[in-house]
């Protein structure tokens, strides 16, 4: 694989960590393609330019808050990917160090809400769960959350199960497009029990609906438009359409916890991966939403996450999620796919 170069100024961190020679870096971030995306946008050039190594280990943001917990702020992690939610309850667990933004030479370019928790994360990258479609099945795009219940009426949609973060969502979905709102979800409870019977499907897993959009078995899900759009590359009949009552957004972090060993190092990790450069390579290779403001893009990578579009999610409060999700779940058993 080849290394990127990029051109964001050294910074004296990176100068040091150059210095020192064999520093090594240690990143906790997602797995498969992720991985292999971030190798290139993020790693490479970040080894390039500081002379330290990183080292890797890939798991998900509910294993990584274990693991950051288990550590009691003596971590072995200097950055960790993690989605908002979890750093969320790390920060107010004292677990993550509050960020210094003037260490942080690209946070003046960033979208308005991506540092949180009173400083102890940075957003790196947007997602959404918006429609996905056959456009085949469409005489025209479909731009409100209301098409999933037209549909339904066919036996033509899969829904994403609660267990996942695309379920939650559509439940919030489907509230505010009946009068509710996440403090009120009453309203997405009885519009899907309404459609229940006529679901094709519950996917648990993110990739399960690739088969039923190839086949023709469904023509719309709520779905997460980066997966949408590396299916359409491989010949999968999907589109994606951001609902005019807003698909509801995911913010992905960085955080450094507490007791990391190479803070400094660590700085300039993030620092690259907020920079122009590094968002551009990141979008056009996993499709995830940019969140560096001077960052502009075409193609592919336009179509399914435009920059543009950001100011039009909604995202819920990660603290209300997590103080009810379990709830949720339960309910959802109960009266949906009981």
């Amino acid at each position: 694989m080849s290394k990127l170069m990029f051109t964001t100024a050294l910074t004296g961190a990176a100068l040091a960590a150059q210095a020192a020679g064999a520093q090594e870096v240690v990143v906790g971030m997602f797995g498969g393609s992720f991985a292999e995306a971030a190798a290139e946008c993020h790693v490479a050039p970040f080894e390039d330019q500081s002379g330290a190594s990183v080292i890797t280990q890939n798991s998900n943001s509910s294993q990584f808050a274990a693991q950051v917990r288990a550590t009691g702020g003596d971590s072995d992690f200097d950055v960790v990917y993690i989605d908002n939610s979890f750093a969320e309850q790390l920060a107010a667990e004292g677990l993550l160090q509050q960020l210094d933004m003037e260490k942080l030479s690209n946070s003046g370019d960033l979208v308005e809400g991506a540092v949180g928790a009173d400083g102890h994360y940075v957003q790196y990258q947007w997602g959404a769960t918006a429609l996905a479609y056959n456009p085949e099945a469409f005489d025209e795009k479909p731009t409100s959350w209301s098409a999933v219940f037209d549909a339904a009426n066919a036996g033509k949609v899969a829904l994403p199960d609660i267990s996942g973060t695309a379920g939650v969502h559509f439940l919030i979905a489907a509230a505010r497009l009946n009068g509710g709102d996440i403090d009120n979800l009453d309203p997405g409870y009885e519009a899907i029990k309404g459609i229940t019977d006529n679901v094709a499907a519950y996917y648990t897993q993110a990739d399960q609906i690739i088969s039923m959009f190839e086949r023709g078995e469904i023509t719309i899900a709520p779905w997460y438009p980066d997966r949408a759009a590396a299916a359409a590359d491989a010949g999968v009949p999907v589109a994606i359409s951001y609902p005019e009552e807003g698909a509801i957004g995911i913010k992905v972090t960085m955080v450094i916890p507490e007791g990391a060993a190479n803070s400094e190092a660590a700085y300039t990790y993030i620092d690259n991966a907020l920079s122009a450069e590094a968002q551009t390579c990141f979008a056009n290779k996993m499709y995830a939403g940019p969140v560096n403001t001077t960052v502009t893009l075409d193609g592919a990578a336009a179509e399914a996450v435009p920059p543009e579009m950001y100011d039009t999610l909604y995202f819920p409060d990660p603290a209300v999620i997590a103080e009810n999700v379990a709830d949720w779940r339960r309910r959802w058993q109960r009266e949906v796919t009981r």
